[in-house]
């Protein structure tokens, strides 16, 4: 009898909310470094600035049998210090095993924006690499202008607020991959 290879198992049930517990932060920083640093090579060893000291980190989580399983995407958010009521996201991340369920990276951008639209955002701005502009723009946000991150090309872009509800992903309410989907799709903020 020949054994063969199992795939990994793909939950199809995320949720997106801030992390709290002390293995979701760790799992957080571990998706970035992987992502930012050991995939892209962007970063030496870790993508850690300045801007973590204040960052909310948002996290992506798979379900089995209801119980979260993995991290399997990060974000972060942050008010502009100098800006009050703009914030920016930055470093979403997705695990390679996740890519192809595009609701994870939904998930993560509608609890990063609907977060920061609930403590008072009124301008919420993201820098996107080039190859997920396009991806970006499914999502309701415009392009301000062309940026260099890194050495990287980039677009600062700009999230059209009317279309994400202002609800803190907190962990008792997370967002849900079907509740994000249907904001993507133009229910935009009365979709929550």
């Amino acid at each position: 009898m020949m054994l063969m290879d199992v795939p990994p198992f793909i939950s199809a049930a995320i949720t997106a909310h801030i992390a709290t517990d002390l293995w979701q932060l760790n799992a957080y920083y571990a998706v970035r470094r992987a992502i930012f640093a050991e995939e892209q090579g962007l970063f030496d060893r870790t993508d850690i600035d300045e801007h973590d000291a204040v960052a909310t980190p948002i996290v992506a989580t798979s379900h089995i049998a209801g119980m979260l399983d993995e991290v399997v995407g990060a974000v972060r958010i942050y008010e502009s210090e100098r800006e009050p009521r703009t914030w920016f996201g930055g470093r979403l991340g997705v695990v390679p095993a996740y890519r192809s369920r595009r609701v994870v990276g939904t998930s993560l951008i509608c609890a990063a924006v609907s977060t920061a639209r609930a403590w008072g955002a009124e301008r919420f701005l993201a820098t996107i690499q080039l190859q997920n502009v396009r991806y970006f723009e499914q999502h309701h946000f415009a392009t301000i202008e062309p940026i260099t991150v890194c050495g990287a090309p980039h677009c600062l872009m700009q999230a059209d607020l009317t279309m994400y509800p202002p609800n803190a992903a907190l962990a008792g309410t997370p967002v849900y991959g079907d509740a994000a989907t249907r904001i993507v799709r133009g229910a935009g903020a009365r979709a929550a």
